[in-house]
């Protein structure tokens, strides 16, 4: 009877250990208490899981199964789950989760439909009609167009441009998306300045390729073109609105896939559409072997 008990106790618990790690599975290794006892765990054996260690709190109630060092998303998501249904993570936090943001992570930020405090977690209340709301990476988080207007209130312009930057090469956002964006935020700190950089008025190089090609340009005193600027539907890397000239620093990393290749199609119908002539260059093309690119250059702005 003693073995048959004991043999019973051991499937419970193997039974018990694989719901906790199907529940984990597909969420970063995060479970919240309230997923585990309605999946049937009981409070008992969550107690036991963590004094075993099995189960880490990471904030009341939001757990890591069994791993000391979670990932950024299981961090982002613990905090998102620590502020109750509905919340999302937004901010810095919400621009480094997307890409727009560089260097360390940011603390997590999550924008809530109720007050809430949580330690360690910056929190603010926000109805949630008012923010459009995805999943990147398993993380329930704000979109990228309301991100960048997060964004606008805490970054300065130089910032503000690469992040907008980054948005549109990562996930092809638009000025008029964050347009809209803005509309549906009237009262937003930093909507002029988040404005301006999607007008292109503020003078930033916005990548590696982009400096090298603007210091190549200033090194020969050949005339600076407008960069980043809306040209119709798309942002221009760089033009020469006289002279109707066109110029789009390619780079392998976000030119390589099939949709970048159809986009750059578009891009050069575009540009002869409205009379432009318009001119490729590669990272090598800039900062291997300038002088054919420098050649063109010349005769195509006639100096």
């Amino acid at each position: 009877m003693l073995s048959c008990f004991v043999g019973q106790v051991a499937l419970q618990g193997r039974t018990v250990e694989r719901l906790v790690a199907e529940l984990a599975r597909g969420s970063h290794g995060v479970v919240t208490r309230t997923q585990l006892l309605a999946a049937g765990v009981s409070g008992d054996e969550i107690r036991e899981r963590r004094e075993k260690g099995a189960l880490i709190a990471e904030y009341p109630g939001v757990y890591r199964v069994g791993h000391t060092a979670p990932s950024l998303e299981a961090r982002y998501l613990a905090a998102v789950l620590a502020c109750g249904e509905g919340a999302v993570l937004s901010g810095r936090a919400a621009g480094h989760l997307w890409g727009l943001l560089k260097g360390a992570p940011p603390p997590p930020e999550v924008t809530a439909p109720t007050e809430r405090r949580v330690k360690g977690v910056k929190t603010r209340r926000a109805r949630r009609a008012k923010r459009k709301v995805t999943r990147w990476h398993g993380v329930p988080v704000i979109s990228v167009v309301e991100t960048l207007v997060d964004l606008a209130a805490v970054l300065d312009e130089g910032e503000l441009a690469r992040a907008c930057h980054e948005a549109g090469v990562r996930h092809h956002t638009t000025p008029r998306q964050v347009e809209a964006g803005l509309a549906r935020n009237p009262n937003c700190r930093g909507a002029g300045k988040l404005r301006a950089v999607m007008r292109g008025d503020v003078k930033v190089a916005l990548s590696k390729l982009e400096r090298a090609f603007m210091a190549l340009l200033r090194k020969h005193r050949l005339p600076l073109p407008e960069t980043n600027r809306p040209v119709g539907t798309r942002r221009v890397d760089c033009r020469w609105p006289e002279l109707n000239l066109t110029v789009e620093l390619d780079s392998y990393r976000y030119h390589s896939s099939r949709h970048a290749w159809e986009q750059d199609r578009r891009r050069e119908r575009e540009a002869h559409a409205r009379g432009d002539e318009i001119r490729r260059y590669t990272y090598a093309d800039v900062t291997e072997e300038p002088k054919l690119m420098l050649s063109e250059l010349r005769a195509l702005l006639q100096v």
